[in-house]
C-alpha cells in the first residue's frame, strides 16, 4: 500500500525513470550525472511539490563527504508534530564511509515522511550505495550534460514553450551556437529573453542581445566557412582566439559541420527519411544540403583532409596551432574555388 502523499509520493514496487523536469517526490531520489544544473533543477521541483502540500516541511542539507555518522537516522526520525523534511545529501562521489554504512542502513527501511534526494555527479566512489539504491527501486534522475547540438536546441525549444512564448527555429540555433557551450548560460538566456522581449523571438533578437558572443563561437566561424564567406570567417576565427578560445573546440566544430554535409552530399530522399536515416534533425539536414552545393566529391576531401592535419596539429603536432585552423578554414570556405 502507498504512504500518504506530500505531492503524489509513494511507496509502490516499480517507480517509473523520472526526467529532471518531471520528476516528483519520492522515498529516495538519486540525482545521477555531472550536469550540476538539471540535478538543482530537480532538487528544487522536488522541494517545491513537498512544501506545495507541506508548507511546514523541513529542508536539511548535509555534504556526504564530511558526514559524520549518525546524522542521517537523527535527520530522518519523526519530529514532535510529525512534519515531512526533506534531506538533501550532496557530494556522494566523495562520500566516507561512515555516510555509505549509514546510507546501506536506511534503505531498508526509509522513514515514512521523508524524502531523501541525493546527489552523485559521477565516478566509482559509492558504487555499493549506487547499486543499492537501484535494487531499492528508487527514482533515478539522469543529468547528463546535453553535449549535441540536437538537445540544446530542444531544450531552448522546451524552455520558451513552457513560458509560452515563441522563438523562430533560426533564433534557437543562433542562441545555441552563442551561448550553447554551458547548460546555465543557455537556461539563463533563455529567461533573459523570455523577460526582456515582447512577441517573438528572432534571429535579429538574439543578435541584439548576444551578437559578440555568437561572433566567437567555433560554430559561428564553421557557418561563414561553409557558406564561402573566406573573410568573414577568418576574421571571427581570430577575434575567438584573440578572446582566448581554445582551437581544439573550433576544429571540432569544422569537423562537426563537415561531416553533417558529407553525409547528404550526394543523397536523395526528403529531409524527415534522411534524417532518421542520418541521425540528425531534419533542418539539419536542410542546412547541410544548402552547404554541400559548394562542394563537389573532390573538394570535400579536401576539406576532410584539412581537417584531419589541423585536428592533428591543434592537439600537440604543431607549434603554430592558430595557423593550422586558420588552414582548415581557408580549405573549407574556398571550396570548389
Amino acid at each position: 500500500m502507498a504512504t500518504r502523499s506530500p505531492a503524489g509520493r509513494t511507496s509502490g514496487p516499480n517507480p517509473a525513470p523520472a526526467s529532471w523536469r518531471e520528476v516528483t517526490p519520492a522515498a529516495i531520489v538519486l540525482l545521477s550525472g555531472p550536469e550540476d544544473y538539471l540535478a538543482s533543477k530537480a532538487a528544487e521541483s522536488i522541494r517545491g511539490q513537498v512544501r506545495a502540500a507541506q508548507p511546514d516541511a523541513e529542508l536539511v542539507r548535509f555534504d556526504a563527504g564530511s558526514y559524520e555518522a549518525g546524522t542521517l537516522m537523527m535527520q530522518a526520525s519523526p519530529s514532535l508534530f510529525g512534519d515531512w523534511k526533506v534531506i538533501e545529501v550532496a557530494g556522494l562521489a566523495q562520500m566516507n564511509d561512515a555516510f555509505l554504512v549509514d546510507a546501506l542502513a536506511y534503505l531498508t527501511d526509509p522513514a515514512p515522511d521523508v524524502v531523501l534526494v541525493l546527489r552523485h555527479s559521477g565516478g566509482n566512489r559509492g558504487k555499493k550505495l549506487l547499486d543499492a539504491i537501484k535494487a531499492a527501486k528508487a527514482t533515478i534522475v539522469d543529468c547528463q550534460p546535453l553535449k549535441k547540438d540536437g538537445e540544446k536546441v530542444e531544450f531552448v525549444g522546451t524552455e520558451f514553450r513552457l513560458a509560452r512564448r515563441r522563438i523562430d527555429p533560426d533564433a534557437v540555433r543562433a542562441l545555441v551556437a552563442a551561448v550553447g557551450s554551458q547548460l546555465p548560460e543557455l537556461a539563463a538566456a533563455c529567461q533573459q529573453l523570455t523577460a526582456d522581449t515582447a512577441g517573438d523571438v528572432s534571429v535579429e533578437t538574439v543578435e541584439k542581445y548576444y551578437g559578440g558572443r555568437v561572433e566567437a563561437t567555433g560554430f559561428k566561424v564553421a557557418d561563414a566557412a561553409l557558406a564561402g564567406r573566406t573573410a568573414q570567417a577568418l576574421s571571427m576565427l581570430r577575434h575567438a582566439l584573440a578572446t582566448g578560445a581554445d582551437p581544439v573546440p573550433i576544429v571540432a566544430a569544422l569537423a562537426m559541420k563537415v561531416r553533417a554535409v558529407a553525409k547528404v552530399h550526394g543523397v536523395r530522399g526528403s529531409s524527415l527519411q534522411l534524417a532518421k536515416d542520418l541521425g540528425m534533425a531534419p533542418w539539419q539536414v536542410d542546412q547541410a544540403r544548402r552547404e554541400a552545393q559548394r562542394f563537389s566529391s573532390d573538394a570535400l576531401a579536401r576539406c576532410i583532409r584539412a581537417l584531419a592535419e589541423a585536428d592533428a596539429q591543434v592537439k600537440g603536432e604543431a607549434r603554430d596551432p592558430v595557423y593550422a585552423v586558420e588552414r582548415a578554414v581557408t580549405v573549407i570556405a574556398l571550396g570548389d574555388g
